[in-house]
């Protein structure tokens, strides 16, 4: 237990046979509860784990790869069954400082923020040794998170350390959040949809033997797709639904005005190419619409960016909705609990670790998220 809230550790990993045991014996005291999900692993992660016998633990494996999105969910749904407080992302990978785990929990202990999310560039000292092509990479990817998920004050979203209440974790609709390497940006989204009040917190990357598995031709046209989709997603209902804002009003018009005075222009050029000179009227009639829209659109960023959730709430949601059903439950894989030595099993009919039954079903979702 950590200042009175109680602390479960999720910890997402694939093919981690070799780390996954660090992760868990280097795992903080007040940590109560270490979730361990094996995503359908081929090699012996689940075994590597158990056989670091840790009275807290608990070891999920997948019937099959769900992608680490589809691992934290169910890592979280379990969480808020066994009576988590916070729950905490700790990849299976050793990426992560346990050292740094009370800087994420304090916000959300004393802070009065719903969600903490570590950001390893924090001084210019942070890119020394990170090739060029990845440092605009990042910066390119942090700006597209920025503009679909509204937390302007967020950098580094593609960083999984990350620390989340539990009432505002049933608030979110798990089934519709992507389950693959586009977690993190799609979660983003839905919190900011939700006004979840959120926190940057400076904590330093350990780069060691761990080995990625990402294919970038694959997850860059999935995140672009996931962002652009998003961003509307999230101006729908923010800013349209849910409450008609001025921001929808100089968005929409802006992008109308901008969008008849570029057709406009293409038009007058067309008509006048050669001997034709065009007239005054129809330059203004290009002109005018066009820079009245980008003006309007400036005004609809500055408003987004006040919006942004970066200040405490002390609202208590747990009277605002249930909670989202069986913790148990993930998409397109069967979750079986493997019990450890000592440890905790999850609960179920029979509450001997075997394959858990669909429970009930969850809120009404959003949207799709991924």
């Amino acid at each position: 237990m950590y200042k009175g809230a109680v602390i479960a550790a999720v910890v997402p990993a694939y093919n981690e046979e070799v780390l996954v045991g660090r992760v868990i014996e280097t795992m903080p005291d007040y940590v109560d509860h270490i979730i361990v999900v094996d995503d359908c692993s081929p090699d012996a992660t689940s075994e590597a784990a158990r056989a670091t016998g840790d009275p807290r633990l608990t070891v999920l494996r997948h019937s099959q790869n769900t992608g680490v999105g589809g691992a934290i969910i169910t890592g979280h749904r379990h969480a808020m069954g066994v009576g988590a407080d916070i729950d905490v992302i700790m990849a299976g990978d050793a990426q992560m400082d346990p050292d740094y785990l009370g800087d994420l929990l304090d916000p959300l202990t004393e802070g009065g923020y719903s969600f903490a999310k570590a950001n390893r560039f924090f001084s210019v000292k942070s890119f020394e040794g990170m090739p060029r092509h990845r440092i605009v990479g990042n910066i390119a990817l942090s700006f597209m998170t920025k503009v679909a998920s509204g937390y302007w004050h967020i950098f580094d979203p593609q960083n999984g350390y990350t620390a989340i209440r539990r009432d505002l974790l049933e608030r979110v609709p798990l089934e519709r959040v992507s389950r693959r390497y586009s977690f993190e940006n799609d979660l983003l989204i839905q919190l900011n949809i939700l006004r979840a009040p959120a926190i940057d917190v400076p904590v330093p990357a350990i780069y060691g033997e761990e080995v990625s598995s990402i294919k970038l031709s694959r997850v860059v046209p999935e995140l672009l797709r996931l962002l652009v989709g998003g961003f509307w997603r999230r101006v729908f209902y923010k800013y349209i639904l849910w409450s008609f804002s001025p921001v929808a009003l100089f968005l929409l018009g802006g992008l109308a005005l901008l969008l008849f005075g570029v057709v406009v222009g293409v038009w007058t050029l067309v008509q006048t190419i050669g001997p034709p000179v065009a007239s005054a009227g129809s330059v203004l009639l290009s002109v005018a619409p066009a820079l009245v829209g980008i003006q309007m659109l400036m005004y609809a960023l500055l408003l987004d960016i006040q919006e942004s959730p970066d200040g405490p709430m002390n609202i208590v949601w747990s009277r605002h909705g249930p909670s989202p059903g069986n913790p148990e439950r993930v998409a397109g894989a069967t979750v079986v609990v493997e019990p450890s030595a000592g440890g905790h099993d999850a609960p179920g009919p029979s509450g001997d670790g075997a394959r858990q039954q669909q429970g009930p079903e969850d809120p009404p979702a959003l949207s799709d998220g991924g």
